[in-house]
């Protein structure tokens, strides 16, 4: 059956990766993972959002994540739009989110946004806290630099990784194979059928994002990738019940 990953948490309803989303992901009925993006500040602290900047999302500050200790970043609210609709929200730390989820069936496709600033010893303090928690069975790796990819495998061979891209690349599967990566992470647009089955053909699993409306879930899951990411894992859900419900 078809996994049904939160995208920044349950981002449709809640704040884009907080507490917040990540707790709502958590209560949803079927959601079997949450996706979210990680950034690297200048004291060395892991901390989730998904922008270089925390302009779009916070309501009370500007300025490049990695400018700022994590002592610095508890002032911003990340409320983003809905502010006034929740309580104030701050950018989390890994750590914290590893606490919300350690002992739950949970699995965590972590973004390394290292496409812009490469965040050098990222991978290792990613790795680091994944053992000191004892997450790595519950771990998928990703990011748009395939390089930082090859770093955390070079750290952890065994550890599940995604390679990340909106490109319609030509024989994907074959790529991703050599690479000695397990999963393609395509922006779900690019995945027509036979797109889908040369994938599938070199054993690489499939994890799509960012798939929000209806007729895109049930296209997704009737193609047969392995996990839907979405900003509505309830959405997700649902349509999966319904279509399991009609084999």
């Amino acid at each position: 059956m078809v996994k049904n990953f939160a995208h920044r948490g349950f981002s449709g309803k809640y704040p884009e990766n907080t507490m917040l989303a990540f707790q709502k992901a958590v209560e949803t009925e079927g959601c079997d993972g949450i996706e979210l993006d990680v950034h690297l500040l200048k004291d060395g602290e892991l901390v989730i959002i998904h922008d270089e900047r925390i302009d779009r999302t916070c309501v009370n500050g500007t300025g490049l994540v990695k400018d700022f200790t994590s002592e610095e970043l508890k002032r911003f609210d990340v409320s983003f739009r809905f502010a006034g609709q929740c309580e104030p929200q701050h950018i989390p730390t890994l750590r914290e989110y590893f606490e919300l989820v350690k002992d739950r069936d949970i699995v965590t496709n972590i973004e390394l946004k290292t496409g812009i600033f490469e965040y050098p010893t990222i991978e290792e303090k990613v790795w680091a806290l994944i053992q000191e928690y004892d997450l790595k069975d519950r771990i998928i790796i990703s990011s748009f630099n395939h390089c930082s990819v090859r770093r955390m495998k070079e750290l952890c061979p065994d550890i599940k990784c995604g390679l990340l891209t909106e490109s319609w690349l030509i024989e994907p599967g074959h790529y991703v194979k050599k690479c000695g990566v397990e999963c393609y992470h395509p922006l779900h647009l690019s995945l027509d059928e036979e797109t889908v089955a040369e994938v599938k053909s070199q054993g690489i699993e499939i994890n799509t994002w960012t798939v929000n409306e209806e007729a895109d879930i049930r296209t997704m899951i009737g193609r047969g990738v392995d996990s839907v990411i979405g900003n509505y894992p309830d959405r997700v859900t649902k349509i999966r019940k319904e279509m399991e419900e009609g084999r």
